[in-house]
């Protein structure tokens, strides 16, 4: 037997006794071209210290869900009727200053018993027009400046003309006519008057 024969005849033995050994397991081929990385865990704590993105709460499709805009800004009765004497006093001035002095040049009397003299219809009209015009260009009067306090539309929109109108004119028109409805203000949960519901306005305290 020569020496080749004899190596092949001793690999031939080696293979039939490692297939005979119980529990052997096959010896699978090393790939050394691909190294697999090392897997690890990913752990309790990583997943806490990850960043998270705050996501924004969205509504739900469909949920109608009224709005407090002015929620604890409303205006209570007794602020709103202090306002409103101050400016009286402005509006009593403004006529003392102006109306007076123009009807005595002009030989009108000042005081008449009838209710439509021309002495009552100028002070309407500086009464109107002090609450239109202020109301209008400044959101408040002067006593509602005064006491920090400011005229809103309910929606957060510009007061229009229209608005104005319908709330300083004919709303407080029906208000100063029954003064007893002046106290509406007290219990209505946006502490709104009879012109205020007219229109869709309140008082509120003036943001600082």
């Amino acid at each position: 037997m020569n020496s080749n024969e004899f190596e092949k005849e001793e690999k031939n033995l080696s293979d039939s006794e490692a297939r005979e050994v119980p529990g052997a397991e096959p010896i699978e081929p090393v790939h050394s071209s691909v190294i697999q990385p090392e897997e690890r865990p990913v752990t309790q704590a990583a997943v806490t210290s990850a960043p998270i993105e705050s996501i924004p709460h969205q509504p739900e499709e469909g949920s109608h869900l009224p709005i407090e805009r002015y929620a604890g800004l409303y205006a209570g009765f007794w602020m709103r009727f202090w306002a409103y004497l101050l400016d009286l006093l402005v509006i009593g001035s403004i006529n003392r200053m102006i109306i007076n002095p123009v009807f005595r040049a002009l030989d009108f009397s000042l005081f008449e018993d009838k209710m439509f003299t021309p002495m009552a219809i100028a002070t309407a009209i500086v009464f109107y027009l002090y609450f239109v015009l202020m109301t209008k260009f400044y959101g408040q009067t002067l006593g509602k400046m005064v006491f920090g306090l400011k005229v809103v539309d309910l929606d957060g929109k510009k007061l229009t003309w229209g608005t104005i109108l319908f709330r300083e004119w004919i709303g407080r028109f029906i208000s100063a006519t029954l003064t007893v409805l002046y106290v509406v203000v007290a219990f209505t949960k946006k502490k709104q008057g009879l012109h205020d519901l007219f229109a869709d306005t309140t008082v509120i305290y003036e943001p600082r």
